[in-house]
């Protein structure tokens, strides 16, 4: 019953995150939005942003690609009233930030084998775990979409991120999401199976450009 902000980034990674977590919780009939910052604003939390968030109602703010090192943010995130959720896959510094709780492989206290997903890959295991902690709905959902964002993030390509990937181009060749068969249209792939170059080489750049040349809202 309280409003949610997810918090992405502007690259590729980011966005799909965003988008990831933004439609699972939608779906779930919560009161959801999201907030991608232009990259005018620089990576990450922002003082200003936090203060747009908590003016639109919101009550907790759910990070994704980002939040492991705010620290001061996170303090001022509870200062407004808010409450923060931090989901990153970027290495702690020396303390974490103030959160009801800090996902991240990269914490020092992590018992999970495998540390090499990208952001999105976080908020796909998010999901999974809200889901009930089986992973079936979240790959069917969004395993193409955070196969795209695994290979822009150039994160190593063996373990989970190697299964997810290559479920996730499955799905990219043979899908019926909107978005993915425009892009696969634009980059001359109409019909055509993918693999890890079309997306690194096609798919994924056009996202990113959005967050370099014009707002990443749009490809979001």
């Amino acid at each position: 019953g309280e409003r949610i902000c997810i918090y992405g980034d502007y690259d590729c990674d980011g966005i799909i995150a965003t988008i990831i977590l933004y439609s699972y919780l939608l779906e779930t009939g919560a009161d959801v939005t999201y907030y991608i910052p232009e990259r005018s604003e620089g990576y990450g939390l922002n003082l200003k942003a936090t203060e747009r968030i908590a003016a639109d109602g919101v009550s907790l703010i759910v990070t994704v690609d980002n939040g492991i090192s705010a620290i001061s943010e996170a303090e001022h995130i509870y200062s407004l009233g808010m409450k923060l959720v931090v989901t990153d896959h970027h290495r702690q510094g020396e303390q974490l930030p103030r959160a009801e709780a800090v996902v991240d492989p990269h914490r020092q206290d992590c018992l999970s084998p495998f540390k090499e997903m990208c952001g999105a890959g976080i908020a796909l295991k998010l999901v999974a775990a809200l889901d009930g902690g089986d992973c079936t709905m979240a790959l069917e959902q969004f395993g193409d979409l955070a196969a795209i964002a695994t290979i822009a993030d150039i994160v190593s390509l063996n373990g989970e991120n190697r299964f997810l990937v290559s479920y996730g181009l499955e799905l990219i060749s043979n899908s019926d999401r909107p978005a993915i068969m425009a892009l696969k249209e634009v980059c001359g792939l109409k019909n055509k199976s993918v693999d890890t170059r079309s997306v690194g080489c096609g798919l994924a750049p056009r996202i990113n450009a959005s967050g370099r040349f014009g707002s990443p809202k749009t490809a979001a």
